[in-house]
């Protein structure tokens, strides 16, 4: 059934993709320890040149403080280099995991997304 269930996921993040073209960022609510995070990893590997899953539940004081000012775009996304990923325009995906934790990541997502620059997907369990 689990692999019902991330099928059904894959193939909804599928369209989301086509039909967003990166005009709308995707969330996605569930439980915890339901594979959320799993299934959006491998959608990321196979649809994108590159990819970046920051998890805060684990995530650094330094990335967190990113979020409370996203005025300079630029600077932001240089900071993303304490991930070692390159980012394509157009072509990377940032993930937000456990996004309910880092209210401030759940304010940006919106400047972000206007920027158009690379596509984004939230995963929590938003209580």
């Amino acid at each position: 059934e689990d692999l019902c269930l991330s099928g059904k996921i894959y193939s909804k993040l599928l369209s989301w993709k086509e039909e967003s073209n990166g005009n709308t960022a995707l969330l996605i609510e569930g439980a915890r320890r339901i594979g959320k995070s799993t299934v959006v990893e491998s959608f990321a590997k196979n649809e994108y040149q590159s990819y970046i899953l920051i998890d805060f539940s684990t995530v650094s004081k330094s990335i967190k403080a990113l979020f409370e000012d996203i005025s300079d775009l630029d600077y932001f996304f240089t900071a993303s280099l304490q991930y070692k990923v390159d980012l394509h325009e157009r072509n990377s995906l940032i993930i937000f995991d456990e996004v309910q934790l880092c209210p401030l990541a759940r304010q940006a997502i919106k400047s972000l997304v206007k920027d158009h620059r690379y596509d984004y997907i939230e995963t929590g369990s938003l209580i």
